[in-house]
């Protein structure tokens, strides 16, 4: 570099050239011009960072994550095929047993009639009914007479004691089992002749079908079967009948006031015979 560059101005009186500083130096600011971030800033900064990134995890985690079902179960209060009378709760899908249905070997449990509400048949002074029952089985049994056909009450009202010898003394007598026992009569306490709605009848003209599915084949069922719902009388257990006890042509029984009906339907696992 010489004089002729700067002139007017002695050599000694050049400055020095900016070569002399550092290349780093030159293009590096001045620190202490630089704007100071206050701390707080950075914190609140930190803080609103990690709530965002919070939000878009929970969101993320929503869309990605198995959906769960729940499944409420529900099931008939009065099934003929469920007789122990399991129901499943229709809140949250778990299975509640209820009490089950009182019965035994397909007999359901009856009281026995009180012996104000009994008495006896005005044609047959040795049958026990209900009031309401006797008078229509009177009436039903006289209408059926003008037609030629004798209907003979055979058992009416018993109690349990009498129930207990027929079903464990005959039982024994003739080397039973319970089920098989069953069959042909009531267990104790489940007899619907404890009602005092419920009569066996036969034929006065065959007696030797009495208490046989061969009564079935007498004028006097034929002419129950025809007549006897005019007389609020039905047939208990006819075949294929939903408590699975065996036929019983002979056993009939009275559904002809409220009482009657509620002791035979309600809230039992017995189906009405529509055939």
């Amino acid at each position: 570099m010489n004089n002729a560059e700067f002139p007017g101005k002695p050599q000694n009186s050049i400055p020095a050239s900016n070569d002399d500083i550092p290349v780093a130096l030159r293009d590096t600011p001045d620190v202490k011009s630089q704007v100071r971030i206050h701390p707080s800033i950075l914190f609140m900064g930190g803080i609103a960072g990690f709530i965002i990134l919070a939000i878009i995890s929970g969101f993320l985690f929503a869309l990605t994550s198995p959906k769960t079902t729940t499944t409420s179960q529900f099931s008939s209060t009065n099934s003929s095929t469920n007789n122990n009378g399991t129901k499943k709760s229709p809140s949250n899908g778990s299975v509640k047993s209820q009490t089950p249905q009182d019965e035994i070997l397909g007999h359901m449990a009856y009281k026995e009639a009180p012996k104000s509400e009994l008495v006896r048949i005005p044609g047959n002074k040795q049958i026990i009914m209900r009031k309401a029952a006797a008078k229509q089985f009177q009436a039903m049994a006289e209408a059926a007479k003008k037609q030629g056909v004798n209907l003979v009450p055979i058992s009416g009202f018993r109690t349990v004691e009498q129930q207990k010898a027929l079903f464990f003394g005959i039982g024994a007598q003739r080397n039973q089992r319970p089920a098989q026992r069953a069959a042909v009569s009531a267990p104790p306490n489940y007899s619907e002749h404890h009602t005092g709605y419920a009569v066996d009848i036969g034929d006065g003209k065959v007696p030797a079908t009495n208490l046989s599915t061969n009564f079935e084949k007498t004028p006097a069922f034929q002419w129950l079967e025809a007549n006897a719902a005019r007389y609020s009388f039905e047939l208990s257990f006819p075949k294929g009948n939903s408590q699975g006890v065996s036929y019983e042509p002979w056993h009939w029984r009275f559904v002809g006031d409220p009482h009657s009906l509620e002791t035979f339907y309600k809230s039992k696992n017995i189906k009405p015979d529509l055939n």
